[in-house]
């Protein structure tokens, strides 16, 4: 059951924190090498360039910690938003192909401006903004079933992954590196890269944490939030916008990692309730320390070759958007 007081949840997002705290010393402790705490903890007081635990520490783990926490948070609150807007449990930015735009966009960009800095966090804002924006039309005036729209949403989200697989195979030369983007991953993965996607994610979770309270009025319908005051129109575009900033702004740098905006959001709910005020913070917790876990996993399960970390997570979420899509509430199935 989860929380009921606010002293409560206060409490599970204290535990989260530390979990999350828990998931960063293990992300930068493991990998290949396995490193403990107090050795790099000496490299770091030590300071010597040449110490390759430090020159692990510096241009290896700590990006990747940082990459998998922010990329995990962002998806989870991108998910959260989707779900609210759309009032659909099954709706996530990878499932409705909101990754899969900002993937596309990405690999266009790549392939018509190489080199360009700062295009590929913009090109991935824009295509995740588009494909958002587009889903949401299809749920306003096509009146689509919760299962239908989300059938709608894996249909445009295989229309792009076509898309980025033509280019990957017209282009190879201009999108090196892009069958671990499509896996989705952060081996190799820089400072600079999550650098040039920080504002995005920052207006993305700056515009979500502002929405919350709007978003739980929106929970009671839309007539009643528009007799509450609520501009239901634009309180919903604003949270596509904000999960289209915070989602593209993830697959610039961790590639189509899936189902973290799916499996994060119900977890979370589980543990705070749906007040958004809660929910929100609640899921960028648990998305940072479940893709940090992801990962350290991807890492040891068959070292010392890695797997991407969205196989890892494709293989959890696979079916658990099974059972939701097949579960049954008060004798029929969830539609």
């Amino acid at each position: 059951m989860p929380a009921k007081s606010n002293s409560e949840r206060a409490a599970v997002l204290a535990l989260l924190a530390a979990a999350l705290c828990a998931a960063v010393l293990l992300s930068l402790r493991c990998g290949s090498q396995n490193i403990p705490v107090g050795q790099l903890l000496a490299a770091l007081r030590r300071g010597d360039p040449n110490d390759p635990s430090l020159r692990i520490l510096l241009y290896a783990r700590i990006p990747r910690t940082l990459a998998g926490g922010l990329a995990g948070c962002a998806l989870a609150l991108a998910g959260t938003l989707i779900q609210a807007v759309l009032n659909n449990a099954m709706a996530s930015p990878n499932v409705i192909g909101v990754n899969a735009g900002a993937g596309f966009a990405a690999l266009l960009a790549v392939t018509l401006a190489p080199g360009t800095v700062g295009l590929m966090p913009l090109a991935s804002f824009l295509g995740a903004l588009v494909t958002a924006l587009f889903i949401y039309a299809l749920a306003a005036r096509a009146g689509l079933s919760r299962t239908t729209l989300i059938l709608a949403g894996i249909a445009v989200s295989s229309m792009l992954t076509a898309g980025s697989n033509a280019l990957t195979l017209l282009y190879p030369d201009a999108v090196v590196g892009a069958t671990g983007f499509m896996l989705g991953g952060f081996n190799g993965v820089t400072l600079s890269a999550v650098r040039g996607a920080g504002w995005y994610l920052a207006a993305g979770a700056a515009l979500s944490a502002f929405l919350a309270a709007d978003l739980d009025v929106l929970r009671l319908g839309e007539e009643s939030a528009a007799g509450l005051g609520l501009h239901v129109g634009r309180t919903r575009f604003l949270a596509v916008l904000a999960a289209a900033l915070l989602a593209g702004a993830a697959v610039s740098f961790s590639g189509l990692l899936g189902f973290v905006g799916l499996l994060v959001p119900h977890m979370a709910r589980r543990l705070v309730g749906g007040d958004n005020r809660w929910l929100l913070p609640a899921a960028a917790l648990l998305g940072g320390s479940f893709v940090l876990v992801c990962d350290v996993a991807a890492r040891l399960l068959f070292a010392p070759f890695e797997l991407p970390v969205g196989i890892v997570m494709s293989l959890l979420g696979g079916p658990f958007f099974l059972h939701l899509l097949l579960h049954r509430r008060k004798g029929r199935v969830y539609d």
